[in-house]
């Protein structure tokens, strides 16, 4: 009996308090991610990911004294309270994501939320999230409506697609004026949810204004198991170059039906997602060579930024695999929320919002080639850049821009009988 009385105090008292009492131990993030579905071996890397940075700002990592918080003993200005991820699986479901969301700050109390990869998913949570007054920080997903809604509660820190369909057409003029390959026809295949669909529209709009002429767009259902008569339309169409926005179920399923049907554009330059991901190359193998893709991270630019290395040694020591484009944003990601939380100096939602406003941190302090991470009003960083990467050797290496290559690109592609 005395020990419920003085559970119902040590409750009463935090409810007073707002919790505050508890605030000050641990900082609940809620995480929300596809930890099961389609894309649950992305899903699984990204959590590695906000592990390992949770653990650097709890635990601190020695030898990386430039890396924000790597001191560790938790957030300073919050007399060393330490962060707490509680992780939601939204299986790539919009609906289960907004139901979640809720979940995570109406039962779990969370601060702040993190996600969500998929672009349609991130739209619907961060709607939950608006509506409760709670920030909302999406590090990858990539749509770029997401930053066009007039949110105030909305952070993202990748560069959105518009960017990386122009550094696209930027890198085919490029091609032509220093390697003299002209580009001219162009088809595209992409997933038809928000992340596909919105690349499309961008794709087909900027072509003619940049002087390529779109054969063909192909649209296919998301989480489709056959892609047979999307790539006999394609193959048919004859282009130069696919540009290619899929997950990574989508992705590897492209590549099979493009070997098995012999077609063998000149290349295939991919938006990144899961084209991205460790599954893909482990997954294809030799079949994933030379593909093209978007990034904005990639291990071989450690001798620009030794903080790429540092950190993804620290990474692959624990999951015996390297950071990705995806999973370097996602910590990214958190390490930008956790900068946020302790220059509020609080748990209240506001000031953690103010907070993400007032963010300015400069390119040296993050593993990312950026500039930084700086938020325009639309909550847009605008320090981010993206680069291309080619798969050689079964590994993603930077080839474009030209000026900050480390290997020279392989172009064309060998058609698939001639490869060995």
């Amino acid at each position: 009996m005395i020990k419920t009385m003085k559970r119902m105090v040590t409750l009463g008292v935090a409810l007073a308090f707002g919790l505050s009492a508890y605030a000050q131990d641990e900082i609940k993030i809620g995480v929300l991610y596809p930890l099961t579905g389609p894309a649950a071996s992305t899903g699984a890397e990204l959590k590695n990911a906000l592990e390992l940075a949770a653990d650097i700002v709890n635990n601190g990592a020695k030898g990386i004294p430039n890396l924000p918080f790597s001191q560790g003993g938790g957030l300073p200005n919050l007399k060393g309270a330490k962060i707490k991820l509680v992780f939601a699986d939204h299986q790539g479901n919009p609906q289960v994501g907004g139901t979640e969301a809720e979940r995570l700050i109406t039962q779990e109390h969370v601060v702040a939320l993190i996600g969500a990869y998929s672009s349609n998913v991130t739209a619907t949570a961060s709607q939950v999230a608006e509506r409760s007054k709670i920030p909302f920080v999406a590090p990858e997903s990539s749509s770029a409506p997401l930053t066009a809604r007039g949110f105030k509660w909305f952070f993202r820190t990748t560069p959105h697609d518009e960017l990386f369909i122009h550094n696209f057409y930027a890198f085919l003029k490029d091609l032509k004026a220093k390697k003299n390959v002209d580009i001219k026809q162009i088809a595209l295949l992409n997933e038809n949810t928000q992340f596909g669909s919105e690349t499309a529209k961008l794709e087909t709009s900027l072509a003619q204004e940049k002087g390529f002429n779109v054969a063909k767009a192909v649209s296919y259902p998301a989480k489709s198991t056959q892609l047979t008569s999307e790539v006999q339309t394609l193959k048919a169409a004859a282009p130069q170059v696919v540009l290619q926005s899929s997950y990574v179920g989508d992705a590897i399923l492209s590549m099979k039906t493009y070997k098995e049907l012999g077609f063998s554009p000149d290349m295939i330059l991919a938006n990144g997602a899961g084209f991205s991901d460790t599954e893909f190359l482990k997954t294809l193998g030799k079949d994933a060579e030379y593909v093209i893709s978007r990034d904005i991270w990639a291990l071989d630019l450690a001798n620009k930024n030794p903080l790429i290395k540092q950190v993804n040694d620290l990474y692959n020591s624990r999951y015996k695999i390297n950071f990705t484009g995806n999973t370097s944003r996602t910590f990214t990601g958190l390490m930008v929320v956790a900068d946020a939380i302790n220059r509020a100096g609080s748990t209240d939602p506001e000031a953690i919002r103010k907070a993400l406003v007032a963010t300015n941190i400069s390119g040296d302090k993050l593993i990312m080639p950026w500039k930084g991470v700086k938020f325009d009003e639309n909550g847009q960083n605008t320090q981010g850049n993206g680069i291309l990467v080619q798969v050689l050797d079964g590994k993603y290496t930077t080839i474009w821009p030209f000026d900050v290559a480390t290997h020279d690109l392989v172009w064309p592609m060998p058609k698939w009988d001639q490869r060995k």
